[in-house]
């Protein structure tokens, strides 16, 4: 990839929800919503502080967020759909517990 976010943005992919409901009903794509998660492509070196000093961001790459509706800017990166965002724009990191 040749794209690498500065300071406290990230670069997330999408992931697209399902198509059908759990009854079986088909989701036309006219009535779909863009999905609010996605995951984590590339992240920014973070943010100084007064004092200068590096403040590392909290996700890292690989990891599946929740965001806001309206958070990032769309991007396409060799034919790829992306959102650039800052790290404020996300809500939470999405853990998946062993059973």
């Amino acid at each position: 990839m040749n794209f690498r976010p500065l300071h406290d943005r990230v670069l997330v992919k999408r992931i697209e929800s399902e198509e059908k409901t759990t009854g079986g009903i088909i989701i036309p794509d006219t009535a779909k919503e863009k999905p609010m998660e996605g995951e984590i492509v590339a992240i920014g070196s973070g943010t100084r502080n007064e004092s200068g000093s590096l403040i590392p961001l909290d996700v890292k790459a690989g990891d599946r967020i929740l965001f806001g509706k309206w958070s990032g800017t769309e991007i396409k990166v060799g034919g790829q759909d992306y959102l650039v965002m800052k790290e404020s724009d996300i809500m939470g990191i999405i853990t998946h517990k062993a059973a």
